[in-house]
């Protein structure tokens, strides 16, 4: 890896009840930057505390700050994760909500990691942004923070100079795709590879995968036509032939459906079949148009409109970037 011309400072904030992955994920990630870095590191990582002594995180780890809020050098980018503590105390700390207004106006990236972007919101920097954060606390991020705009259904997201992710591992999808902004593409992925990551996911995708979603969301019959939609995606699937799979008329079909999904079988069926082609895009070398097939697309040409829609990048763009 080619190291950059200067290095860039990163602040990761600690604080008692933190989730300790929160930090320590994107602080690997990071890390691994500097490990793999011919030449000078490209980062230079600072724990930053509200005091100077150690912080216990939720599981018990303790971590010792070298700085404090007070002696906090100038950053390039500064990192909140998450966890209880961000919920509660923190979110009502004043001392720490101005220190965070101040340092916005000359930190060139202030990143929230699962539930920080409660941290961040209570700053009102967020107040019409765009905004990501753990799916089981999003609904309740929504109602304290009204005037940021939160979408659930992404794995991290950028507004302006703010980026936020979803849950725990997501804030190192979040930390791979700054060290791609940072250092290029091949950087990052390398990093990836080094970490034994499983693959270097895009913002865009979802938390969590559609079929768990849904497992998740359905039971009885309604559960079990995941697994049967799962198996028969290269076929001809419509509403009338699921509404037979689990013994319904079409009718009541389609309203229990849309209760239990909250979208519609189309919606739903499409959205398996491109999850389905990633896994098939980024594990082997099959031809675009066989995998096309495999998952129901009636041509190559239909599955890359959908898929460009979808992820924002052709299939052929997304195998050379996200693939091992």
């Amino acid at each position: 890896m080619t190291s950059p011309s200067s290095t860039r400072s990163i602040g990761l904030l600690a604080y008692d009840d933190m989730q300790a992955l929160d930090l320590v994920g994107p602080l690997d990630v990071f890390g691994g930057a500097n490990a793999l870095a011919h030449g000078a590191p490209p980062y230079e990582l600072r724990v930053i505390g509200l005091h100077a002594r150690a912080v216990r995180a939720e599981n018990g780890l303790s971590i010792v700050p070298v700085h404090t809020l007070e002696d906090a050098p100038p950053l390039d980018t500064l990192l909140i994760p998450g966890g209880r503590g961000a919920r509660l105390a923190l979110s009502r700390d004043a001392r720490l909500l101005d220190w965070l207004r101040e340092r916005s106006k000359d930190t060139r990236r202030i990143v929230s990691v699962c539930t920080g972007a409660y941290v961040l919101a209570a700053t009102g920097l967020l107040d019409g942004r765009r905004v990501t954060t753990h799916w089981g606390y999003a609904d309740d991020f929504a109602r304290r923070y009204p005037a940021v705009h939160v979408e659930t259904d992404r794995l991290f997201l950028r507004d302006g100079c703010f980026a936020t992710s979803g849950g725990l591992t997501a804030g190192m999808d979040l930390a791979l795709a700054l060290v791609d902004e940072d250092l290029g593409a091949a950087a990052a992925l390398e990093v990836a590879r080094y970490l034994v990551m499983y693959v270097k996911r895009p913002g865009n995708q979802a938390q969590f995968s559609t079929p768990l979603a849904a497992q998740a969301q359905g039971n009885g019959r309604m559960g079990a036509l995941v697994g049967w939609l799962l198996a028969h995606l290269d076929e001809d699937i419509g509403m009338e032939r699921m509404a037979d799979q689990v013994a319904m008329s079409a009718r009541h079909f389609r309203r229990v459906f849309a209760e239990t999904f909250a979208m519609t079988p189309a919606r739903f069926v499409e959205k398996l079949r491109l999850e389905q082609a990633c896994m098939r895009l980024t594990h082997g070398r099959a031809p675009i148009e066989r995998i096309a097939s495999s998952v129901g697309f009636n041509s190559a040409d239909a599955f890359r409109r959908a898929f460009r829609a979808r992820y924002g990048a052709t299939p052929k763009e997304y195998r050379e970037r996200f693939s091992f």
